[in-house]
């Protein structure tokens, strides 16, 4: 286990080399304590407090974070044996590297907004992931007031817990959105129509890199809600469209159409309906654009892939994976795409399908 003193797939205590599938099992069994440990620290904000005074004792990290003495004890053993944290021969505490890069900072893609919203709402769910797979539907749903059928929908009778979750998605929308942006396909689009486009957090990135380039957000209403609440640059070049995905028309008037993390939510026959309507109103030339986690082409590698699949088959929507990218591309040419391709080694499982109108 990391911190335990043998690295993975080294040497044992006796000299035996050790599994590492043995040694990842160990770690697996206490990751949910250990993960939550970390979200504590992160809300403590000691991985801030070590980014601003490395080696700092630990009386000095007591009178910075006020909490218990023993409490701080327990939960700084905890955190130092995923590796995290470091504990010099003096007594004092460091970030490790790891943790100086992806947890001290707290901008708005900071991993502390991130998991927050898995430990408030992804992973309570989780308890009930053998009734749910069982019964084929998501009825750890169960738990958010209303009668809507995905998560989404229902987490407008909880605006608190809303911002929560989309607070959660934009940082880690932001964690691999660098990569879309850059994308050279995006250059010569004029309109982009962003399905399920969130609080705007991707449009307004791509407008800011691209100034000759306008955006429609379509969500559902109390999403574009909050669209038009946030601070997004490039904001007199979005327009928020509110509507149902499947009920409303999409707006007409885009050249490119951009699905970024919400295929995977639907069943194979729900994306193919969205990408025909897509197709139905791209102009010939229009191009689609369908942005997300892949899982390998074997489905057997990937543990954001394999995470976001759980959640959504147990609470979000009770169907939808992270599909290989050979899925997307049939449906696309099922939907009457042409010149379909994928561009791979986007970050934490990301791959960017790419279809066109002919």
């Amino acid at each position: 286990m990391p911190g335990q003193g043998s690295p993975p797939g080294g040497p044992g205590p006796d000299g035996a080399a050790v599994d590492p599938v043995a040694e990842r099992f160990h770690f697996l069994v206490n990751a949910p304590a250990l993960f939550n440990a970390v979200v504590t620290a992160l809300e403590w904000d000691v991985f801030g407090h070590l980014s601003a005074h490395p080696g700092a004792s630990f009386e000095e990290l007591h009178a910075a974070v006020g909490v218990p003495a023993h409490s701080l004890r327990v939960l700084l053993h905890a955190v130092c044996t995923t590796g995290l944290l470091e504990r010099g021969p003096d007594g004092g505490y460091r970030n490790a590297p790891a943790a100086a890069e992806l947890l001290a900072p707290d901008g708005p893609d900071s991993w502390r907004h991130i998991l927050t919203g898995w430990r408030e709402i992804y992973y309570p769910a989780f308890s009930r992931m053998s009734e749910a797979l069982a019964a084929g539907t998501n009825l750890a749903l169960d738990a958010h007031p209303g009668d809507e059928p995905t998560l989404y929908r229902r987490l407008a009778h909880d605006p608190e817990r809303e911002a929560v979750f989309h607070r959660s998605m934009s940082a880690f929308t932001l964690k691999s959105l660098d990569a879309l942006v850059e994308t050279g396909e995006f250059a010569t689009v004029r309109h982009l129509l962003d399905i399920g486009g969130g609080d705007g957090t991707t449009s307004a990135r791509l407008l800011a890199r691209h100034p000759g380039m306008r955006s429609t957000v379509f969500d559902i209403p109390s999403v574009a809600q909050l669209a038009a609440d946030a601070k997004a640059e490039a904001r007199d070049r979005i327009r928020l469209h509110p509507g149902d995905l499947f009920a409303d028309p999409f707006p007409p008037g885009a050249d490119a159409v951009l699905f970024s993390h919400v295929l995977e939510i639907f069943s194979a026959g729900q994306i193919t309906e969205l990408l025909a309507k897509a197709h139905a109103v791209l102009p010939s030339g229009g191009r689609v654009f369908v942005y997300g986690y892949n899982a390998s082409d074997d489905e057997t590698r990937g543990w954001y892939s394999a995470r976001l699949s759980l959640y959504l088959n147990v609470l979000a929507s009770g169907q939808g994976m992270a599909y290989p990218a050979r899925d997307y591309e049939e449906w696309m040419r099922r939907a009457g795409f042409d010149a379909v391709r994928t561009r791979t080694g986007y970050p934490y499982e990301h791959g960017l399908t790419i279809g066109t109108k002919p």
